[in-house]
C-alpha cells in the first residue's frame, strides 16, 4: 500500500501539459498577469527595497532577474525571495481558502527558476504554465492536508 506522501508525489509527478485545460490556462495567465502587476508595484515598498539591497551580496554563475531592476541579477534562490517579497508586500495579490496568496508564492520561485536555465534548455510557456499549477496544486493539497491551515479566519 502507497503512503499519503508517495500518493501526493504520484499525482504531481504524472501531472503534465495535457491536464493543462483551456480554462485553466486562461484563469493562470490571469493569475499570472496580476500577481506581476501587484509584483511591480511592490518593489517600490520600503521592504522590498532593503531585502534587494541585503541580497545584492550574494552572487552566481545562474541569475535570475530582479522586477523593477535592470542593474543586476541574483541567483534564483534570492530572486524569488526578493520578488516573492515585492508581491507580498502590497497584500494585495491573489488569496483562495484556506487562507493563503498561491501565486505570490509559486510565480516568483518558476520564474526565477526558469530563467536560470541554459539557454539551449530554455522552458517553452507552456511548461511555465504547467509548472505554476502544479506549484499552486501542491500549495492548495499541502494546506487542504494542514489542520493548522483550518478556520484561519476564524482565529484572526
Amino acid at each position: 500500500s502507497q503512503t499519503i506522501t508517495g500518493n501526493f508525489a504520484s499525482v504531481i509527478h504524472g501531472l503534465n501539459a495535457n491536464h493543462l485545460t483551456d480554462q485553466v490556462i486562461q484563469r493562470s495567465k490571469r493569475m499570472i498577469l496580476d500577481t506581476l502587476g501587484v509584483g511591480l508595484l511592490g518593489t517600490s515598498t520600503e521592504v522590498c527595497h532593503k531585502v534587494t539591497q541585503y541580497s545584492k551580496i550574494y552572487s552566481s554563475d545562474l541569475s535570475s532577474t530582479i522586477w523593477g531592476h535592470l542593474d543586476f541579477r541574483l541567483p534564483p534562490l534570492y530572486a524569488a525571495f526578493v520578488n516573492g517579497v515585492a508581491v507580498q508586500s502590497l497584500d494585495f495579490d491573489d488569496t483562495w481558502h484556506p487562507a493563503t496568496h498561491p501565486s505570490g508564492a509559486v510565480l516568483p520561485a518558476v520564474i526565477a527558476l526558469s530563467e536560470a536555465f541554459p539557454q539551449k534548455k530554455k522552458i517553452s510557456g507552456l511548461d511555465l504554465l504547467l509548472a505554476f499549477n502544479v506549484g499552486i496544486e501542491v500549495q492548495g493539497r499541502l494546506l487542504h492536508f494542514s489542520s493548522e491551515a483550518r478556520n484561519i479566519p476564524k482565529r484572526y
